[in-house]
């Protein structure tokens, strides 16, 4: 996918990135696109919404995303030529309250009401079926952020930003995704942790752990992984399976707004890394993923040889296994579902081999920078 030529920041030294994470000065560059892009040696490190932008109070032009788990990552604008920039883009700044967010929370309300006699009628796993797809996609990015930054202290792991292999998975998602049609952009990111694992998160984050990698022996193997996520994304199932973990004293808090606060972000967090998808979510978003692959003239096979690879050597209760139960069926469904290698790779050797040590990449990249 071609993008339009986005203004950067001119001097890397104007602009100084805090991830939030570790006490790390980064020096950064900016891209002003649908998004707010900081970018470090060609990588994208946060993609900030205008919307949440504040502006922090101190005499250096700082900048801070307002988000429901407490982001503590900031920038700090050097250069007087970005401040207006920022200024025009960005209209909540000050802190103000975003127009119609009433309107959205009258309309969510009727929306959790209805499917609230649903829940009564019909039980739990009926009411999910029918209340995720209302959940506005703002709500859900809240929850993902949640369980993103719980997730990021269970594994105590960061993503990996070797610019080589982050270009080559931007190269992967750009093929799957532009095959997918997803109603939001989905945000794919390799995670640090042995554990070979992979996961979809609300709000359209993808996280595919280093570990599986390791085992992975094909890009078609990774590719297949990541469009089963994508599958995830597409049919909402992380909001399905928080609704029915929570049960109904889930609902009742949608319902009556007492799922805003922190310990009920926490909950949620821990309930979608903890539990795993239905069995019927799990064929869905193979069935998904084998589709997908097929579009793109490339096998379904090697899903299924990846998982079963792993089931081999797998005992954690992270695993990808764990989330994921591998049964006969799904490979079955997996096997009869490949239609051949009709296309051409999805990755190159060289780039194949870039995301395999994407991890690796990083420490490289930072050892010859502070090289004389």
């Amino acid at each position: 996918m071609s993008a339009e030529p986005q203004p950067e920041a001119l001097d890397d030294e104007a602009v100084i990135f805090f991830d939030g994470w570790s006490s790390r000065k980064r020096r950064v560059a900016l891209r002003f696109g649908a998004t707010l892009e900081i970018v470090q040696n060609g990588a994208t490190l946060a993609s900030w919404p205008y919307d949440d932008i504040r502006r922090i109070d101190s005499p250096i032009f700082a900048l801070r995303r307002e988000t429901a788990a407490g982001e503590l990552a900031r920038l700090e604008l050097h250069d007087p030529r970005l401040h207006d920039e920022i200024i025009a883009r960005c209209p909540f700044l000050s802190g103000k309250t975003r127009p119609g967010a009433n309107r959205a929370i009258v309309y969510w309300s009727l929306a959790a009401t209805t499917s609230f006699v649903a829940l009564i009628w019909f039980g739990i796993p009926f009411a999910a079926d029918r209340i995720a797809p209302l959940v506005p996609y703002s709500f859900e990015r809240r929850i993902g952020e949640a369980a993103e930054a719980q997730l990021r202290s269970i594994f105590s792991a960061e993503p990996c930003g070797g610019a080589k292999g982050a270009g080559a998975l931007t190269r992967l998602s750009e093929r799957l995704q532009s095959a997918a049609a997803l109603e939001e952009p989905a945000r794919i990111e390799v995670l640090r942790s042995a554990i070979p694992n992979a996961l979809a998160l609300p709000g359209g984050k993808i996280y595919v752990f280093s570990g599986l990698l390791t085992r992975a022996e094909t890009p078609d193997e990774v590719a297949g992984v990541v469009a089963h996520e994508i599958g995830h994304l597409k049919h909402r199932d992380s909001m399905r399976k928080l609704i029915t973990t929570g049960g109904t004293s889930y609902l009742i808090g949608l319902l009556f707004g007492d799922m805003t606060g922190a310990g009920a972000l926490v909950f949620a967090s821990k309930a979608l890394i903890g539990a795993a998808h239905s069995r019927e979510a799990e064929a869905q978003a193979d069935s998904f993923a084998a589709d997908l692959m097929a579009r793109l003239g490339r096998p379904a096979k090697p899903l299924g040889n990846l998982l079963t690879r792993i089931s081999g050597s797998e005992n954690g209760a992270f695993g990808l296994l764990h989330d994921h139960p591998l049964t006969a069926d799904r490979l079955a469904a997996l096997a009869a579902a490949d239609k051949g290698e009709r296309g051409p790779p999805l990755l190159d050797a060289e780039n194949w081999a870039a995301l395999k040590a994407i991890c690796k990449q990083e420490a490289s990249e930072t050892k010859d920078a502070i090289t004389p």
